[in-house]
């Protein structure tokens, strides 16, 4: 079975696949030709709806074809998980989100996601396990529409030591959260953070906020 990509464009997602998903229950269909992902991405922007559908025959060599057309940048990120079974979220630029950013010259995928937690969290990652999902967002720097690639893994963490946000990073608060206790998290995040949520075990399908 091929697999579907999904690009995160703000609160909107466009879905890249052979067919309609199953579950789907409403998208707005985007012809695969002619696609300029510049366009496409201000048309998502201005339109209405959530969910945007591109079917085409090979969904990843169709996402390869836009990564080669765009500036594509390279992050890591990390979920977080205590001894109490407990996951870190950070509160950055009004939204909840997971810590991560862009990667180092040199740095793989799984040191740079280990650094950015650290960094924007204050604490001291113990270790790091298993690859969760990648996930792509895409939106404006310098007047530039750019596509970031952010890789995620599972991380541990059993120390006492006390949280502090990377103030300069635009973060105000980190904090841990239950997976009984999400409804805050999934009131106010990214549809990208919800399906790492998802791909992580934190929360089951049903209770992520429903597809249009």
């Amino acid at each position: 079975m091929a697999r579907n990509y999904k690009i995160y464009i703000n609160h909107k997602t466009l879905i890249i696949a052979e067919s309609a998903p199953l579950g789907l229950k409403k998208a707005q269909k985007m012809s695969e030709k002619p696609f300029d992902f510049g366009q496409v991405y201000l048309d998502v922007l201005r339109r209405q709806g959530d969910t945007f559908l591109v079917v085409t025959e090979d969904p990843k060599a169709f996402l390869k074809k836009i990564i080669k057309n765009i500036t594509l940048i390279e992050a890591s990120g990390g979920m977080v998980k205590n001894k109490k079974g407990e996951y870190l979220f950070i509160y950055r630029n009004d939204s909840w989100d997971l810590p991560k950013g862009k990667l180092e010259k040199d740095e793989t995928t799984r040191e740079g996601g280990v650094r950015e937690v650290e960094e924007e969290c204050g604490i001291e990652i113990e270790s790091s396990g298993k690859k969760i999902c990648k996930t792509y967002h895409a939106y404006i720097s310098k007047g530039e529409v750019v596509l970031k690639k952010t890789h995620w893994y599972k991380m541990k963490y059993t120390g006492k030591g006390k949280l502090k946000p990377q103030l300069e990073e635009g973060i105000t608060e980190v904090r841990w959260f239950d997976k009984d206790n999400t409804s805050e998290i999934l009131a106010n995040t990214f549809p990208s953070i919800v399906e790492v949520m998802k791909e992580s075990g934190m929360i089951k399908e049903n209770l992520a906020p429903p597809s249009e």
